[in-house]
């Protein structure tokens, strides 16, 4: 056990997919998992490992923001030894032709700041998704897909139109709360990330998913993750 993980050693698997509710994790790993079984659940954060194809997956939610994110993808690393880390989660478009339910595969995550920032100083660094698990999920898409760089966030109620502004001019695609801080500590430890998002609401338009298609209506993504995550070749 860690000090926010309950698992015993050996009850996580090498590839962990990571959303940010816990009840989604729940939710992913009854639909997906075959005998899924609740292995930690230490503030509420709950983690099911079980198998997809014989394969095993463990789901565990990661909470809201970096600092959370980067507390579970720490010890899940350090002290659960895995491998492959699929943040699934949802994310607000930025670009017009992007619609809610599409699905955004962040190629590279910019963001003003993250728990790591200060390991680097002076240095901006340009956290980015492993290719393999990119391409993989790219080729196993069964909703419209988007590939291309988004936004990290530190704050949910931002009052940025300025930043919104030039992101969107950047082209940037989506903005979330995760990924940059995820992508940095897999290339630390040399591990394999990748954040596959939901679009669940619109920053230029203002339209959104209602809570329980938040939860419960992001079917393709976890299907792209444990493709992403076995596929071969």
């Amino acid at each position: 056990m860690t000090f926010h993980i309950g698992a015993k050693p050996g009850e996580i698997a090498g590839t962990c997919l990571l959303p940010g509710d816990p009840y989604r994790a729940r939710w992913a790993a009854t639909r997906f998992l075959d005998s899924p079984r609740l292995v930690s659940e230490t503030r509420g954060m709950l983690a099911y490992t079980g198998t997809w194809r014989g394969n095993p997956v463990t789901i565990h939610g990661t909470g809201m923001g970096m600092p959370s994110m980067s507390i579970y993808a720490n010890e899940l690393i350090r002290d659960y030894g895995a491998q492959t880390l699929i943040r699934v989660g949802s994310c607000g478009a930025l670009q017009p032709q992007i619609a809610l339910r599409d699905v955004v595969l962040a190629q590279a995550a910019s963001s003003i700041g993250s728990p790591s920032t200060s390991i680097f100083r002076e240095l901006r660094f340009a956290p980015v998704a492993d290719f393999g698990l990119l391409s993989k999920a790219y080729a196993a898409a069964s909703a419209p897909v988007h590939v291309g760089g988004i936004f990290t966030s530190d704050t949910f109620y931002d009052e940025r139109s300025d930043l919104t502004d030039q992101l969107q001019r950047h082209g940037c695609l989506a903005v979330e709360m995760e990924t940059a801080e995820l992508y940095t500590l897999a290339a630390r430890y040399q591990r394999r990330a990748l954040s596959i998002l939901t679009v669940s609401d619109h920053i230029l338009t203002g339209a959104a998913l209602p809570a329980p298609d938040r939860e419960t209506g992001f079917a393709a993504m976890i299907d792209m993750a444990l493709h992403a995550a076995f596929a071969k070749g």
